[in-house]
């Protein structure tokens, strides 16, 4: 009883005490009432967390969010970086560099990032949330709408509402882009695709329990012993570094 209760916020003593009878339980609900008030278990309508960061957390599996990060580079040219983010899983996806972004070649890029991705990821794809530049077309919305998503345009002047992939343009910008000296479209590939193995192989995040994108569902590392030994790794010549344990 009281692990349906601890798993199942929303479940009064009522709901309880229906699932217990599928289970082969046969109690009086009026039973699971004084065990759940005995442990000091509230009611559902006092346990259950309804705010909006809970609601976000449990939409987020199906949120997919696409934005372009500019780039300047030492002889004055702005290259453009396609990108998509998982707002589930923080994991990032980079389409492609170019110095022309156009709707046509945007539009291509978004269907190979979904040819890119396995058939159990693209069906999970329930929103895309991009803003309103002239490279969002009719065309580029029906990629996403033929899988039965729903497109989610931002309201002008409120980037918050594509969040998570703005934290990563600044994330990216901070620890990779603004530290080199980037020469052209070949170079900034190299450097982005470098970060990006980075982000989503290494780099830990708050929302994720401190685990990498790719390392959500592998186990935890074994504790550290007085005998155990770190090793370093440097990506971007230097810029970043990668620390891991060696048995």
């Amino acid at each position: 009883m009281l692990r349906l209760a601890r798993e199942n916020d929303g479940w009064g003593y009522r709901r309880i005490h229906g699932e217990l009878r599928t289970l082969g339980w046969k109690v009086a609900a009026s039973t699971v009432w004084e065990i759940l008030k005995q442990d000091g278990v509230d009611p559902a309508p006092q346990r259950a967390d309804r705010s909006w960061a809970k609601f976000l957390a449990a939409q987020a599996q199906g949120i997919i969010a696409v934005d372009v990060l500019h780039v300047n580079t030492v002889f004055l040219r702005r290259v453009f970086v396609l990108f998509f983010i998982e707002h589930g899983t923080r994991r990032v996806h980079i389409a492609s560099v170019t110095r022309n972004v156009t709707a046509e070649w945007v539009t291509q890029q978004a269907r190979n990032v979904l040819m890119s991705l396995d058939d159990a990821r693209t069906a999970g794809i329930r929103y895309l949330i991009r803003d309103n530049a002239g490279y969002s077309t009719e065309g580029f919305d029906t990629v996403f709408t033929a899988l039965g998503a729903r497109v989610v345009p931002i309201l002008p002047g409120a980037p918050r509402m594509n969040a998570i992939a703005e934290r990563w343009v600044g994330s990216c910008r901070r620890e990779a882009t603004d530290r080199v000296l980037i020469t052209g479209e070949r170079h900034l590939r190299l450097v982005i695709d470098e970060y990006a193995d980075h982000h989503n192989q290494h780099r830990p995040h708050r929302s994720l329990g401190q685990r990498c994108p790719d390392g959500v569902s592998t186990p935890e590392p074994h504790a550290a012993a007085d005998q155990s030994h770190v090793i370093r790794r440097d990506r971007l010549g230097g810029l970043i570094h990668e620390c891991a344990q060696v048995a």
